[in-house]
């Protein structure tokens, strides 16, 4: 069987764009050769690695089996130049992160530093929420994923790195805002923003609020933290949200944090990648370094919670 690289490139690219056209756009090339090299591929290995039905294209048995073996080799082949890269006293590739939305506050921030250590690593990062990290994660799309409450039924290997506070904000004129050691009971009687099904700090409030029997009296659900802090500062309601992002917050003085006893919930972020999964020399450097990274944030954290 004479299957060449750049037809396994070919291939991986329609699988993953689920298209012909944006895998060839993607690929500089004509669409017709994204074809042609399928077809080719097709042929030589004796079964159709696409149907298409309607308009949209689906994979065979076939090609979801090359398509997760085209994963294997093209994460084999880079770690393979990262490590040859490392013997030679030289940190280049493309290191692929994935996190979900609430790290944007921080991760960027590390990346940053990061990069200048390492001037020849490119960082591809994706933000999403945590449904789509998580499926990320299960097709092992990218090197390390950042995220607050890890899949329990998915095999992974997880790291706490860092503490993820959960604080309830309210408008700053709330008729809470100047007590202290509010009975958690009376965030019942509170109109309830929270985040979206599926977030993580979603499933951490519920778990919080169910362990505490507490029913919030939930009127709406946002899928990001803008919209929650600039509903709060409007008088919808008071919301759970991370500490990070509410750090350097433009908008500080219209939110209050209510001293609401049970609060901060304790939680925590974490490195998360498949079990089993041998880091490459990349992921391992970026993994060793945002722990040290961490301390920083760490204090950060702290000084913020002083202020208050």
């Amino acid at each position: 069987m004479r299957v060449t690289w750049n037809q396994l490139r070919i291939f991986e690219a329609v699988a993953r764009c689920n298209s012909f056209t944006r895998a060839a756009e993607e690929l500089c090339v004509v669409q017709p050769t994204v074809s042609a090299q399928v077809k080719l591929l097709a042929d030589i290995i004796g079964a159709p690695l696409f149907e298409q039905i309607g308009k949209k294209l689906y994979l065979t048995e076939a090609g979801k089996t090359l398509y997760a073996t085209c994963l294997e080799l093209f994460d084999t082949w880079a770690r393979f130049e990262m490590a040859a890269a490392d013997l030679q006293g030289v940190k280049k590739g493309t290191l692929r992160i994935a996190i979900v939305s609430t790290a944007k506050y921080f991760v960027p921030r590390m990346l940053g530093p990061f990069c200048k250590t390492y001037p020849d690593i490119d960082v591809a990062l994706e933000i999403a929420n945590r449904d789509d990290i998580v499926a990320r994660l299960n097709n092992n799309r990218d090197d390390l994923y950042i995220m607050g409450v890890p899949p329990a039924d998915v095999p992974v290997e997880k790291h706490p790195f860092l503490e993820n506070p959960l604080l309830i904000i309210a408008p700053h004129d709330h008729d809470l805002a100047k007590r202290k050691k509010i009975p958690l009971c009376r965030i019942e009687q509170e109109r309830f923003i929270s985040r979206e099904k599926g977030s993580g700090t979603r499933i951490t409030v519920e778990d919080f609020f169910s362990a505490n029997n507490i029913r919030p009296n939930i009127k709406m659900e946002l899928a990001n933290n803008e919209a929650i802090k600039w509903s709060v500062a409007g008088g919808l309601g008071v919301a759970v949200l991370s500490q990070h992002a509410l750090l350097h917050e433009p908008m500080r003085d219209k939110l209050v944090v209510l001293d609401v006893q049970g609060f901060p919930i304790h939680a925590a972020w974490y490195v998360v990648y498949p079990a089993g999964k041998k880091l490459s020399v990349l992921a391992q450097t970026f993994f060793d370094y945002l722990k040290l990274e961490a301390v920083k944030v760490q204090k950060e954290l702290h000084a913020s919670n002083k202020k208050r």
